[in-house]
């Protein structure tokens, strides 16, 4: 296994406001680098709740022998009324389900409000070994997340996996995904050989998948320091595990359940999830939406955050060159208001007639 690099860590430490005894959730829980930090700061009376889909990124945190978290009478499990896999291990809640059951995971635990959430929206090498994810290996191709599917709240996505996808959906389907989530120039071609190639033969590994798309691809258009397969295989992977949509309703549940001056913290690798971080943070920071000639506001609409990083945070050259793998990361951070007045909003209104 190798050695996990958090990104961004001490910033997160710092924006995230990490305190002794606060409630935190790690909501995308990896390698564990994050979290490890954090249990330091929390202390013994603070109470760390790490999230993952992946069951070996939750063993590996752990400790506990594999047979625990395979039995659903292990001493360790939590009960729970949702039947989420959920281990306790002294102050740690470690839980196998989608960031997107956030609600529901901390009404099964019995936590209303946390005080801080992070969701680091990266994937570390080893979580892509064995998935059929990687063009670096030779598997077959699957590229889904979670593999123990038992029931809503453990899965990513319990139906179509990246071989199904490439083997039965129309070109024109194939094309609108990897135009949209694979943001790729050469995504009517690569469609198209996808189509042609499977017409004499199922698609079946992740090397093969690779150089169908390499060969749609003119030579004078590849970037050799980026392999030619690597946006749609992004595509795909999105795709499979609907990870846009779980961002989407991780942020809403996630702010919901932050205390009064809670921060959430989104670490985001592309420019996909970034906009939609970006995107939904100024939307629940807006307020009155009313036309500005209105002498008074009808809508009732309140700011529910702050955004605290008016641009992403971005990782130094120096832990670029300490970990490559943090190039394309943008940190975004908001703040659950304390109280919104009628002052603040009357500003809000005034500046905007002003404009």
């Amino acid at each position: 296994m190798s050695v996990h690099k958090p990104v961004l860590l001490k910033e997160i430490i710092e924006l995230l406001n990490i305190k002794p005894s606060m409630i935190v959730v790690d909501a995308t829980f990896g390698g564990g680098g994050h979290a490890r930090e954090i249990l330091k700061k929390i202390g013994k009376k603070g109470i760390l709740i790490g999230i993952d889909a992946d069951i070996k990124a939750i063993e590996n945190f752990a400790e506990f022998p594999i047979s625990n978290f395979q039995s659903t009478s292990s001493a360790d499990r939590f009960p729970n009324n949702f039947q989420i896999p959920i281990y306790k291990k002294e102050n740690i809640f470690l839980v196998n389900s989608n960031f997107n059951n956030l609600e529901t995971i901390l009404e099964a635990i019995g936590i209303e409000k946390v005080d801080a959430i992070l969701a680091d929206l990266g994937w570390s090498s080893d979580q892509l070994i064995g998935k059929g994810m990687s063009f670096q290996e030779d598997e077959e191709i699957d590229m889904r997340l979670s593999l123990r599917i038992t029931n809503q709240y453990e899965c990513t996505n319990n139906n179509k996996n990246a071989k199904d996808i490439v083997n039965e959906y129309s070109e024109e389907e194939l094309g609108k995904i990897i135009r949209e989530y694979g943001e790729e120039k050469f995504w009517k071609n690569i469609a198209r050989k996808i189509i042609a190639y499977r017409k004499d033969k199922k698609i079946e590994t992740t090397k093969e998948l690779a150089e169908i798309i390499s060969s749609a691809i003119p030579e004078r258009f590849k970037n050799f320091k980026l392999n030619p397969a690597t946006r749609t295989f992004q595509a795909l992977r999105i795709e499979v595990n609907k990870e846009l949509e779980n961002l989407e309703k991780f942020i809403s549940q996630a702010i919901d359940r932050l205390n009064s001056g809670g921060r959430l913290a989104i670490i985001s690798f592309h420019s996909l999830e970034d906009r939609i971080v970006k995107d939904s943070f100024r939307e629940n920071a807006r307020g009155c939406i009313c036309p500005p000639d209105f002498p008074k506001c009808v809508c009732g609409k309140k700011p529910k955050v702050v955004i605290i990083t008016r641009k992403p945070i971005v990782p130094t050259d120096l832990e670029v060159s300490d970990n490559p793998r943090s190039r394309s990361a943008k940190l975004r951070v908001c703040e659950v208001l304390r109280t919104t007045s009628l002052a603040s909003t009357k500003r809000l209104r005034e500046s905007r007639r002003a404009k």
